[in-house]
Formats: C-alpha cells, sequence, structure tokens
C-alpha cells in the first residue's frame, strides 16, 4: 500500500515538473506568424495620425503578443485579445475644444480592414468609440468563430446593413456592444436569430425606431440598453417573457405617453430599470413592491403623479433612485421616512427634484450614511435646513436649490461634510453670514448661492476654496470691491456670476475660462481683457467707459471661442473698431445702449456666425452697409434709437432669410418698404416705426408665413437657443417689443410673438387688405401716418390681435362689424380718425374706454354719443360743437402734459451723464427705505 502511494506520489511530481517546464517553455513563444501578419496589414489599412499603433513594427523577431492593445493565449500563443477601443475619450464627456481635438486626433480612423477575419481565434475585439472608423462589411466578422466579446461603438455602419445577419453566425457571442454607431438602423431582413449564448446587447444611441422583435426570443439575454433611439409606438409586452432580465434600459425613446406597464412589476430579477424620459403618466401602482431586487431606479422627466412614500419600504436594495421632473406630490418627510425603513445603509443617490414635494426635511435625513448625491431642487419644501444633514460624511453633490426654505445657514450643517464638491442653495430664503473666520470642511468645485443673502461684506470663506470651477453668487446684496484674494484664488473658473449685486471699482483681469456674468453692478473703469478660451461674457448694465478698440483689437490672436459678449448699458464711447474678423465664433453681440458713435465697420460681416446683433440706443450714423448680408444666420437684428439714413435695404429680404426680428425703429429711413422684405418667412417681428418712410403699405406682407399661421413650432427652442451641455445651460436669443407704449422683454416666450409696429412715418394710401390674412399677427400700429379709406373689414380677421392702433391717421368708414370677433383684444386706439358710424357691439369693444375712440365721430357705448335709429351718428349743429368742445379740451389736456412731460424727460433723455445720475440717485433713495 505504501508503494503505491510512494508510486503515485513520483507520479505527480512528473506532471508537475511536465507542466512547469511547459509552461516555462511557452513563456517566450512568439505569436502565431500568420496571425502577425494579418496585424500588421490592418494596421496598414488604417488612419492612424496620432500614431497609436506605434509598437505595431515589422521584423521577424517582433512578439506581436507585446503590442499596444493584444493579447495572446500563453499557452498557444494565438491572438486572444484585441483592445483598440477607445473608452477613455468619450465625446459626451469632453468639456474644452483642446479635450475635443486630442480625442480625435487619437481616434484610429478609415476602413475596417478584413484582415482581421484571419485572427481565428480571438475571443474579444475592442474597436469602440473610434468615430471615424467605417464598416463597409461586416462579412469578415464570420471568420471569428470563436469570439465572444464584440464592440463596435461610435463606427460609421453606412456599407454594413447586414450587421444582424453576419453577427448572428457567431455562436459563441455573449456581449455585442453597438451603442452610438453612425447609419445603425433596424435590419428588417431577419425574422429569427441564434444567438444562443448572448447576454448583454448595447444598441443605444442609435437610430432605431422599433424595439427588434428577435431579442424577445433570446432566453439568455440579461443586459439590454436601448437609450438614445427613435422608438415609437407602445412599449412592447414581448419582455414580460424575459424572466431573466437584470438590466433593461429604455430611457430616452419616443414611445407613445402611457402609464407604466403591469407586466413590468413581474420582472423580479431586475437590478437596473430606465424608463428615463419616455413619456410616462398617471399614478406609479403599488405593485411596483415587486421590484425587490432593484438596486437602480430611473423614471425620471416623465409625467408620472401622485405618491410614493407608502411604496418605498418594500425597496430594500435601492442604491440609487432619480424620480426627478415628474410631478410626485408627496411629503418629503414621508419620503425620508420611507426609505430610512431599510435603505439607511445602502441608499447612496437620491433625486427627486423638480417635483411637487411640500412639508419640510427633518432630521432623519442624517440617517443616510452613505448617502453620496442628493437632489431635491424645485419643490415646494420650506422651513430651515435640519443640522442633521451636516452628519452626512460621504455627502458629495447636494442640491437644494429653487424651494421655499428659509432660516440661517450655520457653520453647524457643514460641520462634517469633508468631501462635498456641489453645493446648491439658490433661490430660497436662507441666510448665509458665518463668521468671518469660519474655515469650510469642504473644497468643492461648484458652488451655487445666487438669490440668497450673502452680503454686505464679500464671502470671505470662499478664499479656502482651491479647487472652485462653477460658482454663483448672484443677486446676493454683496457690496464693496471684490477683494484681490478672489482673482487669485483659482486660475480654473469656469463659471462666475457675480451679476445683480452692487461691487464697484475697476476688474484688471478676468480668469475665467468657459462663462463670466458680472452684469447689473457697478463696475467702472475699461473693459478688461480675458482668457482667450473664454465662450460667454456679460458686463451689461454697468459703469464700463472708453473705447472699444482695446478690449476688441489688441490681440494679436484671433479669440475663437467667445460665443456670446453682452457689454450694452454701459458708458462705451467712440466708434465701433474694425478688428470684427478677430471673433469669428461669435453669435451674439450686445452693444446696445451706449455712446457709441460712426458707422458701421464692413469687417462687422465677417461675424458669419452672429444670430442676434443688437447696437440699440447709441449715436450710429451713416448707412446699414452691404457687406451685413453676408451673415446669413441673422435671426434678430435691432439698429433702432440711432441715426441710421438711407432706404430700408432690400437686400435684407434676399440674403437675411432667417431674420425672426428686424427692428429699425427710431432713425432716419427714408423712401418705401422694399417689397423684398416679404421673403422674409421667418419673420415675427417687424418695427419700422418713427422713420420716414413714405409709398404705401406692400401688398405681399401676406406673404409673411410666420404671421400668418396661428400654430407655433418649437423650431425657436432649437434654432433661437445657444445650449452648453457641459455648464447644463442654455441662452436663448431675446428681442425687445414696443407695444401699447411699453417695451417688453421676450426670450423664451419669442417663439410666441408676432407683431407689425409702421407707426409715426408718412405711409400714405389705403390700409391693405391683404394684412388680414396675417391670422398670426399679435400686435399691430399704423399709428401716426397719413393713411387714408375705410378700415379693411377682413381686419377681423386676424383672430390672434391682442393689440391694435390705427390711430392719428385719415380713416373714414364706420368700424367693420368683424371686430366683434377678436376676442383676444386687450389694446385698441381708433383716435383721431374721421370714422363715422355705431360702434359694433362685443364684448372686447365695449370694454375699451372712450379714449380709444376720442377724435372720430363715433356713437354708441363707450362713448357718450347716442345713435339714432337706424344707426348713424346724430346730426345736430350742438351735439356736434360740444364734441368739438370736448375734443379741443382733451388736445389741450394731453399737449400740456406733453409738454410738461418733456420738459423734465429732455434732458434725461439726450444727455446721458444726467441720466445715469438720475438712475444713481434713485438707487441711492431706494438703498435708505
Amino acid at each position: 500500500m505504501r508503494a503505491v502511494a510512494i508510486s503515485l506520489f513520483v507520479f505527480l511530481l512528473v506532471i508537475v515538473a511536465t507542466v512547469i517546464s511547459f509552461c516555462d517553455g511557452n513563456s517566450n513563444v512568439l505569436c502565431i506568424e500568420s496571425e502577425r501578419q494579418a496585424l500588421l496589414k490592418f494596421k496598414h489599412d488604417l488612419i492612424d495620425e496620432t500614431n497609436r499603433l506605434s509598437s505595431w513594427i515589422e521584423g521577424d523577431q517582433e512578439d506581436c503578443c507585446k503590442w499596444v492593445g493584444v493579447l495572446c493565449d500563453n499557452w498557444t500563443g494565438h491572438v486572444y485579445e484585441l483592445h483598440l477601443g477607445l473608452l477613455s475619450c468619450r465625446l459626451d464627456k469632453v468639456t474644452t475644444v483642446a479635450e475635443r481635438d486630442a480625442c480625435y486626433r487619437s481616434m484610429l480612423g478609415g476602413a475596417i480592414p478584413h484582415k482581421l477575419g484571419n485572427l481565428s481565434k480571438l475571443h474579444y475585439l475592442d474597436l469602440g468609440r473610434n468615430y471615424h472608423l467605417e464598416a463597409k462589411t461586416l462579412q469578415w466578422v464570420s471568420g471569428l468563430p470563436s469570439l465572444q466579446y464584440l464592440d463596435l461603438s461610435g463606427v460609421n455602419f453606412s456599407g454594413a446593413t447586414d450587421w444582424l445577419q453576419v453577427a448572428n453566425k457567431l455562436p459563441s457571442l455573449v456581449e455585442l456592444h453597438l451603442s452610438d454607431c453612425i447609419n445603425l438602423y433596424n435590419d428588417p431582413s431577419i425574422v429569427s436569430v441564434n444567438y444562443t449564448s448572448l447576454a448583454v446587447l448595447d444598441l443605444s444611441s442609435n437610430s432605431l425606431s422599433a424595439i427588434p422583435t428577435w431579442l424577445f426570443n433570446l432566453p439568455s439575454l440579461v443586459y439590454i440598453n436601448l437609450n438614445w433611439n427613435d422608438i415609437g409606438g407602445v412599449i412592447p409586452n414581448g419582455f414580460q417573457n424575459m424572466s431573466s432580465l437584470k438590466f433593461l434600459d429604455l430611457s430616452w425613446n419616443a414611445f407613445s405617453p402611457s402609464s407604466i406597464p403591469r407586466w413590468l412589476y413581474n420582472l423580479n430579477h431586475l437590478q437596473f430599470l430606465g424608463l428615463r424620459s419616455i413619456g410616462l403618466q398617471g399614478n406609479i401602482s403599488s405593485a411596483i413592491r415587486n421590484l425587490s431586487s432593484v438596486t437602480h431606479l430611473d423614471l425620471s422627466e416623465n409625467m408620472l403623479e401622485g405618491t410614493i412614500s407608502n411604496f418605498l419600504d418594500s425597496l430594500c436594495n435601492l442604491r440609487e433612485m432619480d424620480l426627478s421632473r415628474n410631478k410626485i406630490h408627496d411629503e418629503v418627510s414621508e419620503i425620508i421616512q420611507s426609505l430610512s425603513k431599510c435603505n439607511l445603509d445602502r441608499l447612496e443617490s437620491l433625486n427627486m427634484g423638480v417635483n411637487k414635494l411640500s412639508g419640510h426635511l427633518t432630521d432623519a435625513l442624517g440617517r443616510f450614511k452613505n448617502l453620496a448625491y442628493l437632489s431635491l431642487r424645485e419643490n415646494f419644501i420650506s422651513g430651515p435646513i435640519p443640522f442633521s444633514i451636516g452628519q452626512l460624511g460621504n455627502l458629495e453633490y447636494l442640491d437644494v436649490g429653487n424651494n421655499m426654505l428659509e432660516g440661517n445657514l450655520s457653520e453647524m450643517h457643514f460641520s462634517n461634510l469633508t468631501r462635498l464638491t456641489t453645493f446648491s442653495a439658490s433661490n430660497n430664503m436662507l441666510t448665509f453670514k458665518p463668521n468671518s473666520s469660519w474655515i469650510p470642511p469642504f473644497h468643492c468645485v461648484n458652488i451655487d448661492l445666487g438669490n440668497l443673502h450673502l452680503g454686505p461684506q464679500f464671502p470671505q470663506w470662499l478664499q479656502f476654496q482651491k479647487n472652485l470651477s462653477i460658482l454663483d453668487i448672484s443677486h446676493a446684496g454683496i457690496s464693496g470691491v471684490i477683494p484681490t484674494w478672489f482673482w487669485n484664488l483659482s486660475t480654473q473658473y469656469v463659471h462666475l456670476n457675480l451679476s445683480h449685486n452692487q461691487l464697484v471699482g475697476g476688474i484688471s483681469y478676468l480668469p475665467v475660462t468657459r462663462l463670466v456674468d458680472l452684469s447689473s453692478n457697478q463696475f467702472t473703469g475699461p473693459l478688461p481683457p480675458v482668457l482667450p478660451s473664454l465662450g460667454y461674457l456679460f458686463l451689461s448694465t454697468n459703469f464700463f467707459s472708453g473705447s472699444l478698440s482695446h478690449f476688441l483689437c489688441i490681440s494679436s490672436t484671433k479669440v475663437r471661442s467667445l460665443t456670446i459678449l453682452d457689454i450694452g448699458s454701459n458708458l462705451l464711447s467712440g466708434e465701433i473698431p474694425h478688428c470684427w474678423e478677430k471673433w469669428p465664433a461669435l453669435d451674439v453681440l450686445k452693444l446696445a445702449n451706449n455712446n457709441l458713435t460712426g458707422k458701421i465697420p464692413v469687417s462687422l460681416g465677417s461675424l458669419l456666425s452672429i444670430r442676434l446683433l443688437n447696437l440699440r440706443n447709441n449715436s450710429l450714423f451713416g448707412e446699414v452697409p452691404s457687406a451685413m448680408q453676408q451673415i446669413a444666420d441673422l435671426k434678430i437684428l435691432d439698429l433702432s434709437e440711432n441715426q441710421f439714413s438711407g432706404s430700408v435695404p432690400a437686400w435684407m429680404g434676399e440674403n437675411l432669410t432667417g431674420l425672426m426680428v428686424l427692428n429699425l425703429r427710431s432713425n432716419n429711413f427714408h423712401g418705401h418698404i422694399p417689397d423684398k422684405i416679404c421673403a422674409l418667412h421667418s419673420l415675427q417681428i417687424l418695427d419700422l416705426a418713427s422713420n420716414n418712410i413714405s409709398g404705401a403699405i406692400p401688398k405681399c406682407f401676406s406673404n409673411l408665413s410666420a404671421m400668418a399661421t396661428k400654430n407655433k413650432t418649437l423650431w425657436y427652442f432649437a434654432n433661437g437657443a445657444i445650449w452648453d451641455s457641459f455648464l447644463s445651460m442654455s441662452y436663448f436669443l431675446d428681442a425687445l417689443l414696443f407695444t401699447r407704449g411699453r417695451e417688453f422683454d421676450y426670450s423664451t416666450t419669442l417663439v410666441l410673438v408676432t407683431s407689425i409696429d409702421l407707426s409715426a412715418n408718412s405711409l400714405r394710401g389705403e390700409i391693405s387688405k391683404e394684412l388680414g390674412n396675417l391670422v398670426g399677427l399679435m400686435s399691430l400700429n399704423l399709428s401716426r401716418n397719413l393713411l387714408t379709406g375705410k378700415i379693411p373689414e377682413n381686419i377681423g380677421n386676424m383672430e390672434s390681435l391682442e393689440s391694435l392702433d390705427l390711430s392719428m391717421n385719415r380713416l373714414y368708414g364706420e368700424i367693420p362689424s368683424s371686430f366683434s370677433g377678436l376676442n383676444f383684444l386687450n389694446h385698441l386706439n381708433l383716435s383721431y380718425n374721421k370714422l363715422t358710424g355705431q360702434i359694433p357691439l362685443s364684448t372686447q369693444l365695449q370694454s375699451f374706454d372712450m379714449f380709444s375712440y376720442i377724435g372720430n365721430h363715433l356713437c354708441g357705448p363707450p362713448v357718450t354719443k347716442n345713435c339714432s335709429a337706424n344707426g348713424a351718428t346724430p346730426n345736430v349743429t350742438n351735439a356736434g360743437s360740444k364734441g368739438y368742445k370736448v375734443n379741443g379740451l382733451y388736445v389741450s389736456i394731453v399737449l400740456g402734459f406733453v409738454i410738461g412731460f418733456w420738459a423734465v424727460v429732455a434732458p434725461l433723455f439726450f444727455i446721458r451723464s444726467w441720466r445715469f445720475a438720475y438712475y444713481h440717485k434713485l438707487d441711492d433713495v431706494g438703498r435708505q427705505l
């Protein structure tokens, strides 16, 4: 027996020695020659501008198993895995132009060579995120029968319409990643598939119009990602049979609005459920208790309502929950209480922002020791912030902005928040004035405390925030000079907003890389220099002075990144300089309300990307240069309140075809309105008031399509706005509209506004009946002209009219009976014409006072004259004399008021230094109240 044991032991030693010898012998085995040649040919056919594959060199002694991205089997020498993906360079995470360019330079490009098909023993192939690669065919994939992992994410599939047929021939495939591909659509040719081993399928961020029905026949699937596609219709119930699913993401698709499917609650093995922004509505069923395995739940950006606090105590494995941007109207304290029953040690992320939560925060919030992310922004939560929040030692992100919170924030609220990187409490009724010697325990990257009570002293505790990148302390009641240490704090400010305070002094330098907003303060001196990388600069409503030349033209290189420049409402003087070619990326330029003089420089026409140009209220003169007709993308042009002359340029209608707003108000333009203006089909606001324009109103105004339709589209939100994904910021192009004697500033609602103002000119002839076709027009002002004839009957067809002013013309005849159908009219002025007859009866027309009709020969309510039996105005001498005296009285009153008013206002209007002194005095008085 002993001999047998010794023999067996010796035998085992021999086996071990043999294995060790084999391993040692193979440690220096070179890769298979045919596979090495296949890799070299693969490299040769690729575009590799940054030389990522520099280690792939030819030579008899070169071992391809040591090349970058290549892994071989230690036993056989076959190439086993190929890692050439670019996962570290996600374009959706890129924040700067330099990073983006570096990302593109490091990508492989060209058509994927079919030589890859010679690596027959390949198990793992990753070419993902190389957005310059193109799959002209995928037939080579069929030569990889051992392939278990395939990632071609981001590849151009324009020539590989048979992608599903080819991939179907891979019997061992376990993971298939085809996200964010170019031109990858549904393949209608395949009815059934043979993916018996496929467990992971990622088709996210593509152009699929429907969920592929073949995936419902794959029982082995545990992971399905279809987010960011164009999938419509109802959510198919085919998922209900996929009981093994652990990961399901259908977010950001175009499903028909519906409640959460009942069958979904039966997928009790789900760990990740993503249904973000897919049109869900109604209440969340109590059956959600069945999803007890869920660790990540995302139902955000839908229309879900009702309460959820009664169901959360069954979701005991929850680590992350996002129900933001819905209509849930729970008590926030009940949600916290329900989650605390079994999630105190698990919950890491809770986002209930932008709902209808009410009630108070409770001390129970401080018991979630692992909570790293908490957002409750934009709700109706009131009361104080509990001190217990300071015990959340793992908290990194805290956002309670846009609520009704009140009371004082103190050092105790932050006592243990050592990991805090984002803190937002803006737009509440909170006061935060810690001791001047307080040193925060955190080092935030993002601080948003706009509309909090922080002042009047500048917050001293900010000097300890060495990592600060985004800071908003606008509307905070801060006054005085910005301390020197603040500008030396960091050269990496990305977003800085100090607007709407009472800060004073000069600014010598702006160390901000993306956005700076210092508007509505009291800064003085010249405009500060900026970094070349700055994208958005807001310095309006200050006292900056001097010339623009030093600011705009001193740089020897082009400032490529500046997109928005708003330096309106300052004391800038001199001419607009001639160096706009240095600012090629400008989308928005606002120079309004300054002391600028001279002509518009020709170089302004080099701003080919500009969408908004506002030179309003300066002392500019001359004709509008024809070079500006090159700015084909211009949406809003405001040259009002200057001294421009010449005729209204016809080329505006020929070349600026995207114009939405054209404002030439209060200038010296003369001549006729060119018919070519009628080609501006996107025009919503046309203001030519207070010029010397003569001739007739063009009949072709009926071609102004944007005014001729009542159906407003969302076009403006896509084309009339600037979106910065890195800053999560949107900037809407805005415009001033003068109506009813007042100015209104429209931005996000500009798409809904339509207006024509031709008042205070010398227009003659009749009002063209074609104007009645503008059924989408909201405001029409033709007052103070020389128009004659009758008011066209079809003006009453303009159902959207809210304001109509035809006063001080020579119109005669009766008010059209169709006016009684103007149901939205809230401003009407027909005064001082030669109108006769009875005022038509309607709810609207009788709601205006008599001043809307004064200076005519009208009868019936609301004027005091009674109509005769046949509806005509009585022809009584005494009555007429009395009417004349009344009119004379009103004229005298109006004339006296105008003279007295302008005697006081004129100096303020024409002498800028008086005006600023006056407003400054008003501010002083206001602060003393």
